[in-house]
């Protein structure tokens, strides 16, 4: 088997994919549960994740947000990100670094993200860094991955 496809998962994505399970959210779980997707964490994105687990949005209690943190956080892969970060493109959104840092510290293949701010930034990221940003539907149908069909 070949290494799994490393690759950095934007909170919204693991939202979904924890907490919504929608058709292409549930095939990226499966995948990371199945070693296909190795997803990568920093501190700073797994914080970002416990914090907003806890939002009274979700309505989910302390056991339920560390249920859901067990079915993600060990099949993940820590990255240690470099002080000063990685140069990354100018975002407009700075809670969004992080997550370019650390697909470009962890060399991730993909980043995977619903948020605006880093699909606008997409072909600037990628000439700088090889790292495509694309949306769940898109990642979802990406060779070798394509885990619809």
């Amino acid at each position: 088997m070949s290494a799994a496809f490393r690759v950095v998962l934007d909170t919204n994505v693991v939202l979904s994919a924890l907490v919504f399970r929608g058709a292409a959210a549930g095939q990226l779980r499966q995948a990371w549960q199945r070693g296909l997707v190795l997803p990568l964490v920093s501190t700073a994105t797994a914080q970002e994740l416990v914090r907003v687990l806890a939002y009274p949005k979700f309505r989910l209690s302390p056991a339920e947000q560390n249920e859901l943190l067990a079915d993600y956080l060990p099949y993940t892969e820590t990255v240690r990100i470099a002080q000063p970060p990685p140069e990354v493109p100018h975002c407009r959104d700075v809670l969004d670094l992080p997550f370019m840092h650390l697909a470009v510290a962890g060399n991730a293949h993909a980043l995977v993200s619903g948020d605006r701010d880093l699909l606008a930034i997409a072909a600037e990221f990628e000439r700088f860094s090889s790292c495509p940003i694309v949306g769940l539907d898109v990642f979802c149908t990406m060779p070798p991955l394509s885990f619809r069909g």
